[in-house]
């Protein structure tokens, strides 16, 4: 394994305060390859003694050392792709990293995503008079799948792209307004900026994003995922997943917190959405006859 697998695959092992330097190093892998130890250890907020136990932990002899195994690691992935996936890998190889990567980042998410503000947030969305659900790039997709989901809950939701939309439906909102902000590494300026225009009107903010970011410590309840992926140099894979799954989740909280009258409402829109589709039976009818 190569340094930054090293930390991810001992992740679980590490002191609460080698956890820092440890999210700090996968989280900007570049700049800790750059900075000095005090530097590092200041990112972190640890003590230098900490960052020197991580890396001995990490079997490095010394931060020197470990500075040049971490430039090594970065070299050998196939930089812009994914992380762990080399140039000569085959179709089989670079499907089943993929694949693993995947598995592994949400099984991490699943054990340290913290129940209590799941539940704060799956109430606070049950009691919303309106919902909003936004995020730029990658996580726009992840809140339309939000959108979609909720628009099916006979509550008014809205959703939009457009940071000037966004902003707009931020600055008119009221008290009684959930705004779903979503941005895996916290630090666009722009989702920050919504999250204190919509706190100035009185509205909750629910952050989806990573900890002790700047987008969390606005956010009124941050359900923080803590996926080691740098999206500043690789696109991004089992971020996105684990950001659509706590989706699915609070999804599933509503339904439930809403109770058995709330589930007939739903009942009743999917059967009115039946008639858009054919019904398994004709299209085998149909083959059939085609075949025939």
């Amino acid at each position: 394994m190569n340094m930054l697998e090293k930390i991810e695959a001992q992740f679980a092992a590490l002191s609460k305060a080698e956890m820092k330097v440890a999210r700090q190093i996968l989280a900007e892998p570049q700049a800790a390859m750059q900075s000095s130890i005090a530097t590092l250890a200041g990112i972190a907020g640890v003590s230098e003694p900490t960052v020197n136990r991580f890396c001995h932990r990490l079997g490095a002899r010394g931060f020197p050392d470990f500075k040049l195994q971490l430039a090594q690691s970065l070299v050998k992935g196939s930089n812009w792709v994914s992380r762990g996936v080399e140039d000569d890998d085959t179709v089989e190889n670079y499907s089943h990293k993929i694949f693993d990567s995947a598995l592994a980042g949400l099984q991490r998410v699943r054990d340290q995503l913290n129940s209590a503000h799941l539940q704060q947030a799956v109430t606070l969305l049950a009691q919303a008079d309106k919902l909003a659900f936004f995020g730029l790039g990658a996580s726009a997709v992840v809140a339309h799948d939000a959108f979609t989901k909720f628009l099916r809950f006979n509550l008014p939701v809205i959703w939009s792209d457009d940071i000037v939309i966004q902003r707009m439906s931020c600055i008119n909102s009221r008290a009684g307004d959930v705004f779903v902000l979503i941005s895996h590494t916290g630090r666009t300026k722009n989702m920050v900026e919504l999250a204190r225009l919509a706190r100035v009107n009185g509205s909750t903010v629910i952050a989806i994003t990573s900890p002790d970011s700047p987008l969390a410590h606005e956010a009124a309840i941050a359900l923080v995922l803590d996926v080691p992926e740098d999206t500043d140099v690789y696109l991004p894979m089992v971020s996105r997943l684990a950001q659509l799954t706590v989706i699915d989740v609070l999804a599933t909280g509503f339904t439930l917190k809403r109770g058995a009258p709330f589930r007939e409402n739903l009942k009743r829109v999917k059967e009115a959405l039946k008639a858009s589709r054919y019904e398994k039976n004709t299209l085998r009818e149909e083959d059939d006859q085609q075949k025939n």
